[in-house]
């Protein structure tokens, strides 16, 4: 059997999947902390909406073709 200090090639995959997993809790970190220290926006502003309601009596010609 080889000796594990003989197999560079693990210890490149192990460094690089050690390098990867700190760079994403490394960002995870500074996301969570941007985050919190940002104002809360309202995703959708409201804005003044217009409605307009029609009233229709039964006699209606526009009753009758909607019927």
């Amino acid at each position: 059997m080889s000796d594990w200090t003989s197999l560079w090639y693990v210890w490149l995959i192990l460094l690089t999947v050690f390098l990867l997993l700190l760079c994403g809790v490394s960002v995870s970190c500074i996301k969570f902390c941007c985050r919190k220290k940002r104002l809360p926006v309202e995703t959708f502003p409201r804005h003044p909406c217009d409605l307009t309601v029609i009233g229709l009596d039964s006699d209606s010609t526009a009753h009758s073709t909607v019927t």
